[in-house]
Protein backbone atom coordinates (compact mmCIF):
# COMPACT_ATOMS: atom_id res chain seq x y z
CA UNK A 1 0.00 0.00 0.00
CA UNK A 2 1.20 3.32 -1.16
CA UNK A 3 1.90 5.72 1.70
CA UNK A 4 2.23 9.03 -0.67
CA UNK A 5 -1.83 10.88 -0.07
CA UNK A 6 -1.06 11.79 -4.05
CA UNK A 7 -0.55 8.13 -5.09
CA UNK A 8 -3.43 7.03 -2.95
CA UNK A 9 -5.35 9.49 -5.00
CA UNK A 10 -4.29 8.72 -8.18
CA UNK A 11 -4.86 4.82 -7.62
CA UNK A 12 -8.54 5.36 -6.23
CA UNK A 13 -9.15 7.51 -9.10
CA UNK A 14 -7.93 4.67 -11.21
CA UNK A 15 -10.01 1.90 -9.50
CA UNK A 16 -13.15 4.06 -9.07
CA UNK A 17 -13.02 5.03 -12.92
CA UNK A 18 -12.62 1.83 -14.17
CA UNK A 19 -15.55 0.04 -12.18
CA UNK A 20 -17.47 3.02 -13.41
CA UNK A 21 -16.41 2.58 -17.11
CA UNK A 22 -16.79 -1.34 -16.73
CA UNK A 23 -20.72 -0.96 -15.67
CA UNK A 24 -20.93 1.89 -18.06
CA UNK A 25 -19.92 0.06 -20.93
CA UNK A 26 -20.28 -3.18 -20.05
CA UNK A 27 -24.87 -2.58 -19.83
CA UNK A 28 -25.13 0.52 -21.82
CA UNK A 29 -28.33 2.11 -19.94
CA UNK A 30 -29.71 5.49 -20.76
CA UNK A 31 -27.29 8.24 -20.32
CA UNK A 32 -24.77 5.34 -19.05
CA UNK A 33 -21.95 7.43 -19.96
CA UNK A 34 -22.79 10.16 -17.01
CA UNK A 35 -21.54 7.41 -14.73
CA UNK A 36 -17.85 7.89 -16.07
CA UNK A 37 -18.11 11.10 -16.60
CA UNK A 38 -19.67 12.08 -13.21
CA UNK A 39 -16.88 10.06 -11.39
CA UNK A 40 -13.75 11.37 -12.86
CA UNK A 41 -14.70 14.66 -12.22
CA UNK A 42 -15.71 13.98 -8.18
CA UNK A 43 -12.58 11.75 -8.11
CA UNK A 44 -9.90 14.37 -9.75
CA UNK A 45 -11.11 16.47 -6.36
CA UNK A 46 -8.85 16.30 -3.49
CA UNK A 47 -12.17 15.37 -0.83
CA UNK A 48 -12.88 13.48 1.72
CA UNK A 49 -14.82 10.46 1.53
CA UNK A 50 -18.05 11.49 1.93
CA UNK A 51 -20.11 10.72 5.17
CA UNK A 52 -23.28 8.88 5.13
CA UNK A 53 -25.42 12.22 5.81
CA UNK A 54 -23.33 14.01 2.74
CA UNK A 55 -23.99 11.01 0.36
CA UNK A 56 -28.01 10.74 1.53
CA UNK A 57 -27.97 14.24 1.17
CA UNK A 58 -26.57 14.19 -2.78
CA UNK A 59 -29.07 11.57 -3.60
CA UNK A 60 -31.72 13.15 -2.07
CA UNK A 61 -31.01 16.90 -4.08
CA UNK A 62 -30.67 14.53 -7.17
CA UNK A 63 -33.98 13.76 -6.75
CA UNK A 64 -34.98 17.32 -6.42
CA UNK A 65 -33.35 18.28 -9.39
CA UNK A 66 -35.10 16.00 -11.59
CA UNK A 67 -38.60 16.95 -9.54
CA UNK A 68 -37.77 20.28 -10.80
CA UNK A 69 -36.38 19.57 -14.47
CA UNK A 70 -39.88 17.14 -15.07
CA UNK A 71 -42.37 19.39 -13.50
CA UNK A 72 -40.68 22.19 -15.78
CA UNK A 73 -40.55 19.73 -19.37
CA UNK A 74 -44.10 17.75 -18.41
CA UNK A 75 -45.92 20.77 -17.40
CA UNK A 76 -44.62 24.33 -18.68
CA UNK A 77 -42.45 23.24 -21.62
CA UNK A 78 -45.85 23.64 -23.85
CA UNK A 79 -46.53 27.30 -22.80
CA UNK A 80 -43.29 29.39 -23.95
CA UNK A 81 -45.00 32.64 -22.36
CA UNK A 82 -44.66 30.70 -19.06
CA UNK A 83 -41.51 28.39 -19.28
CA UNK A 84 -39.46 31.16 -20.51
CA UNK A 85 -39.45 33.44 -17.71
CA UNK A 86 -39.66 30.69 -14.81
CA UNK A 87 -36.55 28.92 -16.47
CA UNK A 88 -34.57 32.51 -16.07
CA UNK A 89 -35.90 32.21 -12.14
CA UNK A 90 -34.72 29.04 -12.26
CA UNK A 91 -31.43 29.69 -13.61
CA UNK A 92 -30.61 32.55 -11.35
CA UNK A 93 -31.81 30.79 -8.00
CA UNK A 94 -29.51 28.02 -9.44
CA UNK A 95 -26.34 30.15 -9.71
CA UNK A 96 -27.80 32.47 -6.56
CA UNK A 97 -27.25 28.64 -4.55
CA UNK A 98 -23.78 28.45 -5.94
CA UNK A 99 -22.43 31.98 -5.20
CA UNK A 100 -23.77 32.05 -1.38
CA UNK A 101 -21.67 28.51 -1.28
CA UNK A 102 -24.28 26.02 -1.64
CA UNK A 103 -23.61 22.56 -2.87
CA UNK A 104 -21.84 22.27 -6.04
CA UNK A 105 -23.53 18.72 -6.76
CA UNK A 106 -27.09 20.07 -6.18
CA UNK A 107 -26.17 23.07 -8.83
CA UNK A 108 -24.57 20.29 -11.55
CA UNK A 109 -27.60 18.42 -11.08
CA UNK A 110 -30.15 21.29 -11.56
CA UNK A 111 -28.08 22.24 -14.27
CA UNK A 112 -28.30 19.29 -16.35
CA UNK A 113 -31.85 18.19 -15.42
CA UNK A 114 -32.78 21.95 -16.36
CA UNK A 115 -30.88 21.82 -19.93
CA UNK A 116 -31.17 18.53 -20.63
CA UNK A 117 -34.51 16.77 -19.76
CA UNK A 118 -36.71 19.18 -22.17
CA UNK A 119 -34.22 18.22 -25.23
CA UNK A 120 -34.65 14.80 -24.10
CA UNK A 121 -38.25 14.93 -24.21
CA UNK A 122 -37.97 15.85 -27.96
CA UNK A 123 -36.06 12.02 -28.44
CA UNK A 124 -37.84 10.09 -25.36
CA UNK A 125 -41.82 10.99 -25.96
CA UNK A 126 -43.02 11.91 -22.83
CA UNK A 127 -39.38 11.50 -21.00
CA UNK A 128 -39.16 7.60 -21.18
CA UNK A 129 -38.74 5.97 -18.29
CA UNK A 130 -35.24 4.26 -19.05
CA UNK A 131 -34.22 7.66 -19.58
CA UNK A 132 -35.60 9.14 -16.17
CA UNK A 133 -33.82 6.29 -14.51
CA UNK A 134 -30.74 6.74 -16.28
CA UNK A 135 -29.97 10.07 -15.29
CA UNK A 136 -31.26 9.55 -11.54
CA UNK A 137 -29.28 6.30 -11.78
CA UNK A 138 -26.18 7.40 -13.14
CA UNK A 139 -26.07 10.12 -9.86
CA UNK A 140 -26.59 7.71 -7.66
CA UNK A 141 -23.99 5.30 -8.85
CA UNK A 142 -21.56 7.96 -8.97
CA UNK A 143 -22.64 8.67 -4.54
CA UNK A 144 -22.28 4.72 -4.17
CA UNK A 145 -18.88 3.87 -5.95
CA UNK A 146 -17.53 7.50 -4.26
CA UNK A 147 -17.94 5.58 -0.70
CA UNK A 148 -16.70 2.79 -2.90
CA UNK A 149 -13.26 3.53 -4.01
CA UNK A 150 -12.82 5.48 -0.41
CA UNK A 151 -13.23 1.77 0.94
CA UNK A 152 -11.06 -0.27 -1.39
CA UNK A 153 -8.07 2.51 -1.36
CA UNK A 154 -9.12 4.32 1.75
CA UNK A 155 -6.48 7.25 3.31
CA UNK A 156 -3.82 7.16 5.73
CA UNK A 157 -5.28 7.02 9.01
CA UNK A 158 -2.46 10.88 9.59
CA UNK A 159 -3.68 12.24 6.37
CA UNK A 160 -4.00 15.75 5.95
CA UNK A 161 -7.46 17.07 6.60
CA UNK A 162 -8.54 19.09 3.51
CA UNK A 163 -10.31 22.71 4.55
CA UNK A 164 -13.92 22.43 4.83
CA UNK A 165 -15.67 25.50 2.68
CA UNK A 166 -17.83 28.03 4.77
CA UNK A 167 -20.27 26.33 3.30
CA UNK A 168 -23.89 27.78 2.40
CA UNK A 169 -24.20 31.72 3.53
CA UNK A 170 -27.82 32.41 4.33
CA UNK A 171 -29.31 35.88 4.19
CA UNK A 172 -29.64 38.18 1.31
CA UNK A 173 -26.39 38.34 -0.37
CA UNK A 174 -26.22 41.70 -3.07
CA UNK A 175 -23.00 40.44 -4.69
CA UNK A 176 -24.51 36.67 -5.25
CA UNK A 177 -27.19 37.92 -6.59
CA UNK A 178 -25.54 40.32 -9.11
CA UNK A 179 -22.89 37.47 -9.79
CA UNK A 180 -25.88 35.38 -10.66
CA UNK A 181 -27.85 37.25 -12.67
CA UNK A 182 -25.18 37.85 -14.94
CA UNK A 183 -24.45 34.05 -15.21
CA UNK A 184 -28.32 33.86 -15.78
CA UNK A 185 -28.45 36.74 -18.94
CA UNK A 186 -25.49 35.07 -20.68
CA UNK A 187 -26.81 31.48 -20.69
CA UNK A 188 -30.55 31.88 -21.15
CA UNK A 189 -30.56 32.98 -24.69
CA UNK A 190 -28.10 29.68 -26.01
CA UNK A 191 -30.99 27.44 -23.76
CA UNK A 192 -33.89 28.93 -24.75
CA UNK A 193 -32.35 29.03 -28.51
CA UNK A 194 -31.02 24.82 -28.32
CA UNK A 195 -34.51 23.99 -26.54
CA UNK A 196 -37.09 25.68 -28.64
CA UNK A 197 -35.10 23.77 -32.05
CA UNK A 198 -34.33 20.77 -29.83
CA UNK A 199 -30.96 21.01 -30.97
CA UNK A 200 -29.94 17.35 -29.39
CA UNK A 201 -27.00 16.68 -31.63
CA UNK A 202 -25.14 20.25 -30.36
CA UNK A 203 -26.42 19.93 -26.81
CA UNK A 204 -23.06 19.99 -25.44
CA UNK A 205 -22.54 23.70 -26.32
CA UNK A 206 -25.46 24.80 -24.12
CA UNK A 207 -23.92 22.17 -21.38
CA UNK A 208 -20.83 23.83 -21.82
CA UNK A 209 -21.94 27.60 -21.76
CA UNK A 210 -23.39 26.77 -18.83
CA UNK A 211 -20.64 25.81 -17.09
CA UNK A 212 -18.10 28.71 -18.24
CA UNK A 213 -20.84 30.87 -17.23
CA UNK A 214 -20.77 29.50 -13.58
CA UNK A 215 -18.10 32.64 -12.34
CA UNK A 216 -19.58 35.13 -14.64
CA UNK A 217 -15.85 37.02 -14.78
CA UNK A 218 -14.66 38.04 -18.61
CA UNK A 219 -11.09 36.70 -17.71
CA UNK A 220 -12.15 33.50 -16.04
CA UNK A 221 -14.81 33.11 -18.69
CA UNK A 222 -12.14 33.27 -21.38
CA UNK A 223 -9.73 30.95 -19.64
CA UNK A 224 -11.89 28.28 -18.68
CA UNK A 225 -12.84 28.29 -22.77
CA UNK A 226 -9.36 28.14 -23.46
CA UNK A 227 -8.83 25.38 -21.19
CA UNK A 228 -11.64 23.00 -22.09
CA UNK A 229 -10.38 23.42 -25.38
CA UNK A 230 -6.61 22.44 -24.25
CA UNK A 231 -8.52 19.29 -22.59
CA UNK A 232 -10.09 18.52 -25.10
CA UNK A 233 -6.88 18.47 -27.68
CA UNK A 234 -5.78 16.11 -24.98
CA UNK A 235 -8.70 14.17 -24.38
CA UNK A 236 -9.32 13.60 -27.89
CA UNK A 237 -5.14 12.68 -28.52
CA UNK A 238 -5.57 9.71 -25.66
CA UNK A 239 -9.31 8.74 -27.44
CA UNK A 240 -7.44 8.43 -30.71
CA UNK A 241 -4.55 5.86 -29.41
CA UNK A 242 -7.86 3.77 -27.19
CA UNK A 243 -10.18 4.00 -30.29
CA UNK A 244 -7.27 2.47 -32.71
CA UNK A 245 -6.44 0.22 -30.13
CA UNK A 246 -9.45 -1.15 -29.65
CA UNK A 247 -10.03 -1.39 -33.53
CA UNK A 248 -7.15 -3.41 -33.60
CA UNK A 249 -7.85 -5.73 -30.22
CA UNK A 250 -12.05 -5.27 -30.16
CA UNK A 251 -12.50 -6.72 -26.91
CA UNK A 252 -14.43 -5.80 -23.97
CA UNK A 253 -11.82 -6.51 -21.04
CA UNK A 254 -8.96 -5.29 -23.23
CA UNK A 255 -10.45 -1.66 -23.10
CA UNK A 256 -11.30 -2.47 -19.15
CA UNK A 257 -7.40 -2.93 -19.10
CA UNK A 258 -6.97 0.01 -20.86
CA UNK A 259 -9.15 2.51 -19.06
CA UNK A 260 -7.64 1.38 -15.81
CA UNK A 261 -3.62 2.33 -16.98
CA UNK A 262 -4.96 5.45 -18.80
CA UNK A 263 -6.86 6.64 -15.85
CA UNK A 264 -3.61 5.61 -13.47
CA UNK A 265 -1.77 7.62 -15.38
CA UNK A 266 -3.88 10.43 -15.44
CA UNK A 267 -4.67 9.93 -11.55
CA UNK A 268 -0.94 10.68 -10.85
CA UNK A 269 -0.57 13.70 -13.20
CA UNK A 270 -3.55 15.62 -11.55
CA UNK A 271 -2.07 14.98 -8.19
CA UNK A 272 1.08 15.94 -9.52
CA UNK A 273 1.16 19.58 -9.00
CA UNK A 274 2.18 20.68 -12.18
CA UNK A 275 1.17 23.05 -14.27
CA UNK A 276 -0.63 20.73 -16.52
CA UNK A 277 -2.66 19.03 -13.84
CA UNK A 278 -5.77 21.57 -14.22
CA UNK A 279 -6.29 20.40 -17.69
CA UNK A 280 -6.65 17.21 -17.01
CA UNK A 281 -10.01 16.38 -15.02
CA UNK A 282 -11.77 17.90 -18.19
CA UNK A 283 -9.56 16.39 -20.47
CA UNK A 284 -10.49 12.82 -18.77
CA UNK A 285 -13.88 13.36 -19.18
CA UNK A 286 -13.55 14.40 -22.97
CA UNK A 287 -11.88 10.98 -23.58
CA UNK A 288 -14.27 9.30 -21.83
CA UNK A 289 -17.44 10.90 -24.02
CA UNK A 290 -15.39 10.60 -27.14
CA UNK A 291 -14.69 7.05 -26.48
CA UNK A 292 -18.13 6.23 -25.36
CA UNK A 293 -19.56 7.97 -28.81
CA UNK A 294 -17.26 6.45 -31.16
CA UNK A 295 -18.14 2.86 -30.00
CA UNK A 296 -21.88 3.14 -31.15
CA UNK A 297 -22.69 1.58 -34.43
CA UNK A 298 -21.25 3.25 -37.16
CA UNK A 299 -19.99 6.36 -35.18
CA UNK A 300 -17.25 8.15 -36.63
CA UNK A 301 -14.27 9.62 -34.54
CA UNK A 302 -12.83 11.68 -36.38
CA UNK A 303 -16.17 13.60 -36.72
CA UNK A 304 -16.75 13.67 -33.57
CA UNK A 305 -13.60 14.60 -32.08
CA UNK A 306 -14.12 17.91 -34.34
CA UNK A 307 -17.37 18.38 -33.71
CA UNK A 308 -16.50 18.26 -29.41
CA UNK A 309 -13.71 21.10 -30.31
CA UNK A 310 -16.14 23.25 -32.97
CA UNK A 311 -18.87 23.07 -30.06
CA UNK A 312 -16.63 23.52 -26.90
CA UNK A 313 -14.74 26.40 -29.40
CA UNK A 314 -17.94 28.45 -30.06
CA UNK A 315 -19.39 27.46 -26.35
CA UNK A 316 -16.24 29.51 -25.27
CA UNK A 317 -16.46 32.26 -28.11
CA UNK A 318 -20.04 32.98 -27.07
CA UNK A 319 -19.39 32.98 -23.63
CA UNK A 320 -16.77 35.76 -23.68
CA UNK A 321 -18.25 37.78 -26.32
CA UNK A 322 -21.48 38.14 -24.07
CA UNK A 323 -19.12 38.72 -21.14
CA UNK A 324 -17.84 41.45 -22.93
CA UNK A 325 -21.13 43.07 -23.94
CA UNK A 326 -22.90 42.39 -20.52
CA UNK A 327 -19.48 44.50 -18.84
CA UNK A 328 -19.67 47.10 -21.39
CA UNK A 329 -23.32 48.01 -20.76
CA UNK A 330 -23.60 46.83 -16.84
CA UNK A 331 -24.64 50.43 -15.42
CA UNK A 332 -21.94 51.17 -12.83
CA UNK A 333 -24.65 52.25 -10.07
CA UNK A 334 -25.89 49.27 -9.51
CA UNK A 335 -22.42 47.40 -9.45
CA UNK A 336 -22.06 46.06 -6.15
CA UNK A 337 -18.40 45.99 -4.63
CA UNK A 338 -17.34 42.81 -2.19
CA UNK A 339 -17.07 43.99 1.45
Amino acid sequence: MPTNPQHIRAIRYAVGVTIASALAFGIAWPLSFLFPVLSAVFLALPLPKFTLKQGFRNMRDTLFAFGVGFIFTQFLLPFPVIYVPLLALALFHTYYHLNRGGSFWLVLMLLLCLLLMPMLAGVYEGLAIGVVSGLVGSSWLTILLLWLAHYLVPDLPDAPVMPVPPGYQPGYSAVAAETALKSTIVALPIAIIFIANNWTSQILVMVFAAIFTLSPDLDKGKQAGINSINSTLIGGGVAFFVYWALVAVPEYFFLMLLMFFISLRFGLAINSGRPIARFLPSAMVAMIILVNSSLAEGADFSENFVLRILFISLAAMYVVTALKVLTAFWPEKYHVSPQ
